[in-house]
């Protein structure tokens, strides 16, 4: 991707977050409210994190990872924020008014990429800081974020419980390790910046053939395509109603992974 063309596909996209705020619901979650914190480790990876309250009997908590898009690339910890975490604040706002106790963080990153590794260095460190159960780690991320959720997950394919990536694209290469992960795939019919069928018309396809393929193999991903609807469709995506309860339903069946060892 061209450097012209990433800033011209960041200031639409920027502006298109902008204009969904105002007419979004009213979110309980501040952007104040989510700690910051950075990885110990060299890459000093920079996240917000907030647990929401319910916790009982010292039960061990869920996991929420969410990846934001390039046009939040940076190392201030403040703009992956922008738009109430682009809707995915809607999955903490339904948390607190169920009282359900869960651990959402929100990593940032540099390069229009997700390293594999950069998302398990905030995992590793999560778990040291709170009472996480590891068999309840959950990924989602919109644009190139979804493009990181998909490689995390084929990069350790028995350490996440559920993918939920949104209008994003990656190779069919790679799917066979992760037909049997919980996915619950999102896009636009029309999405005007990742082609749902055809992504960027190169290796990496968009999310309904990235679906098609898996269920080809035997998965059953599920699939939300909103007719008509462009780049932008996380907010609406995010309200899902049936969508944290569908999250937290998922466990890993094997062991736990290390999240401090290479990925495969």
């Amino acid at each position: 991707m061209s450097s012209s063309f990433r800033a011209a596909r960041a200031a639409l996209l920027a502006v298109c977050v902008a204009c969904l705020v105002p007419g979004s619901r009213v979110h309980a979650l501040e952007d104040a409210e989510l700690g910051k914190y950075w990885t110990p480790d060299e890459r000093h990876v920079p996240y917000r994190a907030v647990v929401t309250e319910g916790r009982r009997d010292g039960e061990r908590l869920p996991l929420i990872v969410f990846l934001h898009g390039d046009w939040q690339d940076g190392t201030d910890n403040e703009s992956q924020l922008a738009g109430d975490g682009n809707g995915s604040y809607e999955l903490v706002d339904t948390a607190r008014e169920g009282r359900i106790p869960l651990v959402y963080v929100a990593p940032q990153t540099t390069g229009a990429y997700w390293p594999p590794d950069r998302i398990a260095a905030v995992v590793r460190d999560a778990l040291e800081r709170w009472p996480i159960d590891a068999r309840r780690i959950y990924l989602t991320g919109i644009s190139d974020g979804a493009t990181g959720v998909w490689d995390a997950l084929k990069a350790r394919p028995g350490c996440f419980a559920a993918g939920i990536p949104m209008s994003g694209m990656t190779e069919l290469a790679g799917l066979g390790p992760i037909r049997d992960v919980p996915q619950w795939v999102f896009h636009g019919s029309d999405d005007d910046d990742t082609d749902v069928e055809k992504g960027y018309d190169g290796a990496m396809v968009g999310s309904r053939a990235v679906v098609r393929a898996l269920r080809a193999m035997g998965g059953t991903p599920r699939y939300t395509e909103y007719p008509g609807e462009k780049h932008v469709i996380w907010p609406q995506a995010y309200g899902e109603r049936a969508l944290l309860p569908w999250i937290l339903d998922q466990r890993l069946a094997g062991k736990p992974c290390d999240f401090a060892a290479p990925a495969r």
